[in-house]
């Protein structure tokens, strides 16, 4: 909270809520309807010419009676928990691979001196201006030469090789550290890999955790990864799953809902807990050029 916002007295701070919630509205209608039509039956879905009801009438927005059983349902329909458990694996090995590895280089970047390291910070930053759809062919050619296809590996082993994005924000972050630490450390006789370690590490607790956030959210919602490399069913990842589901289950509106709440839920919960990491995170990688 900034000290302007301290200054503001109750009806003022009151009035300032009350418009941000009325223009967070429009936002938050698209979650609600899908939340709703997720616990309604069909006929309150669909109420047909007989009924009163219309579709989109304030009278039908409130589930009456809640269907607890589509979510059931969309689990028995397709195997939700299937994808579901194949996506908790490939974000927990992309955020520990991402995080570590960019974290390591975006040290070397930050804190160790050698000749070309400006022109190679520059080199890898330009990698970013890259579309994803460029390189998209060759790399599948080359994974699916190494026996790759159909297969975790595609999905997981590109992260232990770093993030531009990651080593970027990572680096901005520990040049914003003071050198006297180092010094210090260096006097006791630690290591470059100790000194990373065991003080630069504890350090950057804020800006592990915006990056660990990015690479999750990136893993959970990637759908063009499967969709290129996986054509086994028990391998399918909930942002793959959907699509199939929704293919499968054409009409099925109240169970595609359920299924997609069950995917959006947790992004939404994960982003509320840790908002105030995430935004320390981005305040404290300005740093320095």
């Amino acid at each position: 909270m900034t000290p302007h916002t301290r200054r503001l007295n109750p009806a003022q701070r009151l009035a300032s809520y009350s418009v941000l919630c009325l223009l967070a509205i429009p936002y938050l209608l698209p979650l609600l309807w899908m939340i709703s039509t997720s616990l309604k039956g069909e006929r309150q879905i669909f109420p047909g010419e007989s009924s009163n009801l219309s579709p989109v009438s304030l009278s039908n927005v409130i589930p009456n009676p809640v269907q607890w059983r589509n979510y059931t349902d969309a689990m028995h329909a397709v195997p939700l928990l299937t994808y579901l458990r194949n996506t908790l694996f490939l974000c927990a090995v992309n955020v520990t691979g991402s995080v570590f590895s960019s974290a390591v280089v975006a040290y070397g970047f930050a804190r160790l001196k050698f000749r070309g390291r400006d022109t190679l910070l520059i080199v890898l930053l330009a990698t970013m201006a890259i579309p994803g759809h460029v390189t998209m062919i060759p790399t599948f050619v080359l994974f699916q030469k190494l026996g790759w296809y159909n297969t975790f590996l595609p999905l997981t082993v590109p992260s232990f090789f770093g993030s531009a994005l990651f080593i970027f924000l990572f680096r901005q972050f520990f040049i914003t550290l003071p050198e006297e630490f180092s010094e210090a450390a260096r006097l006791e006789g630690a290591g470059e890999w100790s000194i990373f370690w065991h003080l630069i590490l504890p350090l950057s607790k804020s800006v592990i955790a915006t990056c660990a956030l990015f690479a999750f959210l990136g893993t959970w919602g990637d759908f063009m990864g499967p969709l290129l490399y996986m054509n086994d069913p028990n391998k399918y990842t909930l942002a793959y799953g959907l699509q199939q589901f929704s293919s499968a289950q054409d009409g099925k509106w109240a169970q595609l809902m359920a299924a997609s709440t069950v995917f959006t839920l947790p992004v939404i919960v994960l982003f509320f807990f840790a908002q105030r990491t995430f935004i320390q995170g981005i305040s404290t990688t300005g740093g320095k050029t």
